[in-house]
């Protein structure tokens, strides 16, 4: 038996004795996993500093550095995303729905676990633990695939895991890392049809499409972060400022930061030199189309086509003037990635109809595009924005993490 299939039959075997137990049990040993998480701050540290070290070799960008960047003020965040899990409600056994029917049966539909959920995902070592929590609270073993980029932060996370799980009720068996750093360890994981039940591939485009096209595996498909924000001409000009500044350059390596400004030709003139002032106070260059330029002057970078639907994961953000907000509506919908896209308006008229039209799983009103999180929505860490339209769409929580089984009770009732 390959490395591979031995984590996997360890994990499915996890599973099925993790599924019932009750609520206590899982919040538990999640409150053990954060506690040793803190208590080996430094092992994990370590172990992130041989990650960061190489990827500098590597040459890789500072932004993606910084989302492989693992200290104690981090690690301990990371503890208290865990803890926040175990304090929300467990969705296995809810009951989705439920009657009486006429023949006299009763009949519930009730959630439960989906079984072992694979995870490959790039860069952040964050996620290793995030999704290891959220699967264990909703009662499923993970298949962690992480990047070779931070393949030592994520063997040292998982060491501490499980050894965290060995005193409780829940196996340790249901958190397991894929072995190996090759494109054949994730290979091996797309095709593991009846070992793994569901597949969710969380990192670039290219990762993504991958998995969606060589799966055997159910995958539920995240999507990258083309996201925009739209300033309408009825739009409180030092509003759109604040938001605009905040979704692109508070953090700027993640999905939800904002990649393009589109903003409405009534207020161009005014608004355009504004919004490159601010974003250049925060480090941001501007990649804008002819009208920008024009209006922008020299700093502004030209933005080429592909630009338009780039997710830059940087300090750069394409800009187009837009003469109206169909206009915008019809530029989000074709560079566009369906992740979360804003409009900043007084009019509640503009407003409702940019929520009508704009087909996102997440669409802010006066609002940045960086709260759509599952931490932010109050569903504790999230497992993944799903864009695509079947079972779950957005930031993915526990709800997500399961299934539905239908039970019906009767009292010696035969089919007629």
């Amino acid at each position: 038996m390959s490395e591979f299939l031995q984590v996997a039959t360890a994990a499915k075997e996890a599973a099925r004795l993790l599924a019932p137990l009750p609520r206590a049990a899982k919040d538990a040993a999640l409150r053990a996993i954060a506690d040793a998480l803190v208590a080996r701050a430094e092992e994990i540290v370590e172990a992130n500093a041989a990650d960061v070290a190489k990827a500098r070799q590597d040459g890789t960008s500072e932004a993606m550095i910084d989302r492989l960047r693992l200290d104690t003020g981090r690690i301990s965040q990371i503890a208290d995303a865990v803890r926040e899990i175990a304090e929300l409600p467990d969705p296995v056994g809810e009951v989705v729905r439920g009657s009486t029917l006429p023949n006299g049966l009763e009949l519930r539909q009730v959630r439960v676990p989906l079984g072992v959920v694979g995870i490959i995902y790039e860069g952040r070592p964050n996620v290793t633990v995030d999704a290891a929590a959220l699967c264990l609270k909703s009662g499923n073993g993970v298949l962690l695939r992480g990047s070779s980029s931070a393949y030592s932060s994520n063997v040292a996370l998982v060491k501490i895991m499980q050894e965290a799980l060995e005193p409780t009720e829940v196996p340790s068996g249901a958190v397991q890392l894929v072995p190996g750093l090759t494109r054949e360890s994730v290979k091996e994981l797309m095709r593991a049809r009846g070992l793994v039940d569901v597949l969710i591939p969380r990192g670039g485009a290219s990762l993504i499409n991958s998995v969606v096209e060589e799966s055997s595996v159910p995958v539920i498909e995240t999507g990258v972060g083309v996201c925009h924000v739209y300033v309408d001409a009825a739009a409180d000009q030092d509003r759109a400022l604040k938001i605009l500044v905040n979704a692109k350059a508070q953090r700027v390596s993640v999905c939800n930061s904002a990649e393009t400004l589109l903003v409405h030709e009534g207020i161009a003139a005014e608004f355009v030199p504004k919004a490159i002032a601010a974003l250049a106070e925060a480090g941001v260059t501007v990649h804008g189309d002819p009208a920008v330029a024009a209006i922008g002057g020299p700093s502004v970078v030209p933005v080429t086509e592909e630009e338009l639907s780039t997710e830059y994961l940087s300090y750069d953000i394409a800009a187009v003037v837009v003469p109206s907000l169909e206009a915008a509506v019809a530029h989000i919908t074709r560079y566009g990635s369906g992740h979360t896209d804003a409009i900043v308006t007084d009019s509640q008229t503009a407003a409702k109809r940019f929520v009508a039209l704009v087909d996102s799983a997440a669409v802010a009103v006066n609002a940045s595009t960086r709260f759509t999180d599952g931490g932010e929505f109050g569903f504790g860490a999230e497992i993944g924005i799903s864009t695509q339209k079947l079972h779950a769409r957005g930031p993915m929580g526990l709800p997500e993490l399961t299934s539905t089984k239908f039970i019906y009770v009767g009292e010696g009732h035969v089919r007629g």
